[in-house]
C-alpha cells in the first residue's frame, strides 16, 4: 500500500465509524497472475498498523467466481453480451490504420480506443460457431443494446470531494466495457457491482480515478436487478509532478515509511486527515 490506499482506507474507517456502520475489506483478487497470498499479506500488515478494524472474514473475489459467472450468464441469455475474439494487438492494429487516414477513433475516460465493431455485429450463430471451435474470446457487454433496453437516463448519488449531488451517468462513453476475460471469469465492472449488492454495502467509497466508472456500473445495477449504494469519490494524493501515485512505482509504500520509524498518525497528517 501507499499513501493514496491508506487515504482511502482511513476515509472508509472513518466514515463507517461516523454512520455506526460496518467496514468491509474486500480482496480483489481476480487477476490470478498478479494477485499474490504476499502481497494480500502485505496490505493485511499495512492495514494492521494504521490501526483499521475491520469486518471478518474479508471477501475474496477469488472465491466467488460462481456469483459472478451467474449474472454473466443471466446478461448473455438476454442478448445483452456478445464473445470478442480481437486480441489487443489486433484492436491496436486496426485503431492505428483508421487514424493514420486522419480519422478519429473514440476513446474512453482512461484513453483506451473502444472495441470494434465488428464482433458485436456478428450473426448469433457465426459467433456460436467459432465459441465451439475453442478460439479464445472475452465477453463484452453491448453497450448500445443495454442502453435502449433501458430507455432511459441513469444518475447516481455523490456525496464526494468537489462534486456531489444527483450526477448524471453516461456508461455509452465507455463503449463495449470487457465483463470476463478467457484468463479471468469476471472484470472489475462486473465483480464489484455483484459484490456490494451481496455484501449490503450501502456506501461506496473510493478515488476520484474511479469517478467515471461509476457510470458503467449503475448501467450494470439497473440491467441486474442490484440495489445503489451512494457514492463518495475522494481526492487522489499526488506526486510532486501531478502524477497519481502507482503501485508499479513504489511510490511513497508505507512499509518503506514504517521502516523510516513513521507512525500511522504520522501518515493520517500526511495524508491531510
Amino acid at each position: 500500500m501507499h499513501l493514496g490506499h491508506a487515504l482511502s482506507a482511513l476515509l472508509n474507517h472513518d466514515m463507517a465509524e461516523a454512520a455506526h456502520g460496518r467496514l468491509l475489506l474486500r480482496i480483489e483478487d481476480i487477476d490470478q497472475t498478479r494477485c499474490t497470498p504476499e502481497f494480500e499479506a502485505g496490505i493485511l500488515r499495512d492495514l494492521d498498523w494504521l490501526g483499521m478494524d475491520w469486518e471478518s472474514p474479508a471477501r475474496r473475489q477469488s472465491e466467488h467466481f460462481a456469483e459472478y459467472q451467474a449474472a454473466l450468464h443471466a446478461l448473455i441469455e438476454r442478448g445483452l453480451v456478445y464473445p470478442a475474439f480481437l486480441t489487443r494487438g489486433e484492436v491496436k492494429a486496426r485503431v492505428a490504420a483508421y487514424e493514420a487516414a486522419g480519422a478519429s477513433w473514440p476513446r474512453d475516460p482512461d484513453g483506451t480506443p473502444h472495441y470494434p465493431a465488428n464482433d458485436r455485429d456478428r450473426p448469433e450463430e457465426e459467433w456460436r460457431e467459432i465459441l465451439a471451435s475453442g478460439r479464445k474470446h472475452a465477453w463484452r457487454l453491448d453497450m448500445r443494446k443495454a442502453l435502449d433496453l433501458i430507455g432511459e437516463l441513469l444518475f447516481w448519488t455523490e456525496t464526494g470531494d468537489g462534486r456531489s449531488g444527483e450526477i448524471a451517468a453516461e456508461p455509452e462513453v465507455w463503449g463495449d466495457v470487457i465483463l470476463s476475460r478467457s484468463d479471468a471469469p469476471s472484470s472489475y465492472h462486473l465483480s464489484v457491482v455483484v459484490d456490494d449488492a451481496l455484501q449490503g454495502v450501502s456506501h461506496v467509497v473510493r478515488g476520484f480515478d474511479l469517478f467515471y466508472a461509476t457510470s458503467v456500473h449503475r448501467l450494470l445495477q439497473v440491467l441486474l436487478d442490484l440495489p445503489q449504494p451512494l457514492y463518495h469519490h475522494h481526492r487522489l494524493i499526488l506526486d510532486a509532478s501531478g502524477r497519481k501515485l502507482s503501485k508499479s512505482e513504489g511510490d511513497s509504500g508505507l512499509g518503506e515509511l514504517r521502516a523510516r520509524g513513521l507512525s500511522g498518525a504520522d501518515i493520517r497528517r500526511l495524508v491531510g486527515l
